[in-house]
């Protein structure tokens, strides 16, 4: 299986200080979705691009999110990041739940969320140096010491490998390599020095060989911090050598969850199996063998289908019960939950 083969802040004074050594993330029954309109006014029906999910984060453990595109998990990513206001649901961090927090409470808390972009030229502001693009999270946050920033800059671009510092720091994004980019993606997550990292497809757009540097970097700077991770991708190949455990999306939803070696060997949804099937071999003798790929497209999040949302494309469907009702999370084995009535 080619799975196998593959790796000073600022707040409110009425507020409560946040509690750090309480779980690092608890999501529970999020829901986010958006209102549709017609010619501007006219109420169109919502896209239910979350739906019911939830799960927690302990401190310093790394999960990953997969799924094929359009499936949600970006808006869970988004939403975690304080970025979209959910439609239901309580994000918890500690002893604070941030879809209630105002602006000065948002602030605190993005400053313990570091977010790692998939594009790393694009996440870069082109006009802005190297030190400049790391000094500016350090202003926002209130410190002004000009020699504070700067040793706290070099103490972050030596973590990354960026070596000899001074050599990096005058120079502007498009002067740079696609890994040293990403490299100084990941720096400006971690110039805060936060508790979580959220990882938004962070080797997508780089070469096979930087990849495997730049998620030996992300697993140096999980230990050495004891950051809690939340990988996000759609790339089965890597889960493996990044994650504990593994959620996988389908249709706004959570269908599968398990630790990671537990579902790469033993994988039980069928969408699950569908992903599997669809990671490139790189078995040459594989190359002409046609993928059991299921049918269809993945279902409008606008009119999703009724009961299990993977019954149009699945060929083990039950009739008369997946399509009518939405199969619970059956725990087959510890810690291995599926959302499938074939294992009621």
């Amino acid at each position: 299986m080619a799975a196998e083969q593959v790796v000073q802040t600022i707040s409110s004074p009425t507020e409560t200080p946040f509690c750090p050594t309480l779980p690092a993330l608890s999501i529970q029954d999020l829901q986010v979705w958006f209102e549709l309109r017609r010619w501007g006014f006219l109420h169109a029906g919502y896209v239910r691009a979350v739906d019911g999910v939830s799960f927690d984060l302990a401190e310093g453990e790394a999960i990953a999110i997969v799924g094929e595109s359009g499936c949600g998990k970006t808006t869970l990513m988004r939403t975690i990041l304080g970025l979209v206001r959910p439609t239901k649901g309580k994000i918890l961090f500690g002893n604070k739940n941030i879809c209630e927090m105002g602006i000065a409470g948002l602030r605190e808390y993005r400053s313990y969320v570091g977010y790692v972009q998939q594009d790393p030229y694009g996440a870069l502001p082109p006009f802005l140096s190297v030190q400049s693009i790391l000094a500016e999270p350090l202003i926002i946050n209130g410190m002004r010491d000009r020699r504070k920033r700067e040793e706290r800059i070099r103490r972050v671009l030596e973590e990354v490998k960026m070596a000899p510092v001074e050599d990096f720091l005058p120079k502007f994004p498009h002067m740079l390599s696609g890994g040293q980019q990403q490299r100084v993606v990941i720096a400006r997550a971690m110039i805060l020095e936060p508790k979580i990292l959220v990882a938004d497809e962070p080797v997508s757009m780089l070469d096979a060989s930087v990849r495997v540097e730049i998620l030996k970097l992300l697993e140096g700077l999980r230990r050495t911090h004891n950051l809690a991770v939340i990988y996000v991708t759609h790339d089965l190949s890597t889960v493996r050598y990044f994650s504990e455990r593994i959620f996988v999306m389908y249709a706004g939803k959570i269908i599968e969850q398990a630790k990671v070696d537990d579902l790469i060997r033993h994988h039980q949804h069928p969408y699950t199996r569908a992903l599997f099937e669809a990671t490139p071999d790189p078995d040459a003798r594989n190359a002409t063998v046609l993928k059991n790929v299921p049918p269809g497209e993945p279902p409008s999040l606008v009119k999703p289908p009724s009961g299990c949302r993977f019954h149009p494309r699945c060929s083990h469907r039950i009739a008369g019960l997946c399509e009518k009702e939405e199969p619970p999370a059956f725990e087959t084995e510890p810690d291995h939950r599926v959302c499938c009535w074939l294992y009621r």
